[in-house]
């Protein structure tokens, strides 16, 4: 698969994952405030066997197809309330 991922330029080491670059429709608007200005660092195909940094690349692309975006935040950073 596919996708485009972009840095928070508000929240530091935030980085969101979506399926077509420039496509957030089906980010939540709560989120897409929270991570402000987002600057497209890279685009990578996913696969099972793709190691990435800091999340595990199955998780991504389950969360990829199920919301269609994945938000990976800095290790020991929890969870964030979001709303639509």
């Amino acid at each position: 698969m596919q996708c485009s991922v972009y840095k928070s330029l508000r929240q530091y080491d935030y980085f969101l994952f979506v399926p077509t670059a420039d496509e957030f429709s089906r980010v939540p608007t709560g989120l897409r405030q929270l991570l402000g200005k987002l600057e497209k660092v890279i685009e990578l195909e996913l696969h099972p066997q793709r190691n990435l940094a800091q999340a595990d690349v199955r998780d991504v692309l389950r969360q990829l197809e199920a919301q269609g975006y994945f938000l990976q935040m800095p290790p020991g950073s929890g969870s964030l309330p979001l709303h639509s």
